[in-house]
């Protein structure tokens, strides 16, 4: 993915939504000063905008500004995001809100939740059942033992995206071999984005450590948003790629194209392939997404 002067894309955990026309990118690039965004009508060439998002003078958090996602429900846009609480020393999630995709955006909720833990990576999914119920996605992140971890849960929303509506269920963790590469320092599974398709629901998430060199993105299927979630059997979908020149892609969103007919999977990667471990310099990437004969979420890597 390239700017309009041709240069990449410099940011980790991209996220793509349309609207009207238009396709918007943000994703993790001023994490001491909010989140940015670029535009774009074809999903390669991307004129950046500027700030997206800016926080207020009190905002609970200074720093550590990560993964942003923007959801249009009920008329209004909402941007999900964490951030480092200065008290706690929490990374805690917020909601904002805006009439308009480019925002900006204000606070409507920060923090939005506190479970005593860090929680990142939110994602909103609204299902298409008689209510339109809205769930919540995020990572419980955190350090025990000398390992670092991530834990995927999910929880229903009120309508109003105050809150939870029960408590959150615990839907992924390292348990894969392919995420287990370093179990004795990392146990990682976040950056969950949800679809659905064919009555099925369809997780694409993230394992191991976004800076080394076995991060890579995984699929789940479900019958309901709270699971149980099966992990495919053939995990990782998309791994480092020498044959793509792609290293430790990860922190993956999903977008349609205008007429609705093709799914693109958008996410992070080393900005060069060769660059000595650990890296944070990453770009974004996009390729083809895809359902096979068996009903299997599957990366083009061609």
């Amino acid at each position: 993915m390239k700017t309009s002067d041709g240069e990449s894309v410099a940011l980790g955990d991209p996220f793509v939504y349309k609207h009207n026309g238009t396709y918007y990118m943000t994703g993790t690039s001023n994490p001491d000063n909010g989140f940015d965004y670029y535009i774009s009508n074809n999903l390669t060439t991307w004129e950046y905008k500027g700030p997206l998002f800016r926080p207020s003078e009190n905002h609970f958090g200074e720093e550590f500004f990560w993964a942003p996602e923007v959801k249009y429900y009920q008329g209004k846009f909402y941007l999900t995001y964490s951030s480092l609480d200065k008290e706690s020393g929490l990374l805690l999630s917020a909601l904002a809100v805006s009439d308009k995709p480019e925002g900006p955006f204000s606070e409507l909720y920060a923090p939005w939740f506190n479970i005593g833990k860090s929680a990142i990576d939110c994602h909103i999914f609204v299902d298409d059942d008689r209510n339109q119920t809205p769930y919540l996605f995020f990572s419980q992140n955190g350090v025990k033992d000398n390992y670092s971890y991530g834990k995927n849960y999910a929880v229903r929303l009120t309508k109003d995206l105050s809150g939870f509506e029960g408590e959150p269920v615990l839907v992924g963790e390292a348990s894969q071999e392919w995420e287990k590469v370093d179990y004795a320092t990392n146990r990682c599974n976040e950056g969950i984005f949800v679809l659905k398709y064919a009555g099925n629901y369809y997780m694409t998430y993230s394992a191991n450590h976004t800076s080394y060199s076995h991060y890579g993105i995984g699929t789940a299927r479900a019958e309901h948003p709270l699971g149980p979630w099966i992990k495919d059997e053939n995990n990782p979908v998309l791994s480092t790629n020498e044959k793509m020149r792609i290293s430790s892609p990860g922190h993956s969103s999903i977008v349609e194209s205008f007429d609705g007919n093709e799914l693109f999977i958008v996410y992070h990667a080393h900005r060069d392939f060769d660059a000595p471990k650990p890296t944070d310099d990453r770009i974004a990437y996009i390729s083809k997404l895809y359902f096979n004969e068996d009903g299997n979420l599957r990366i083009e890597k061609e």
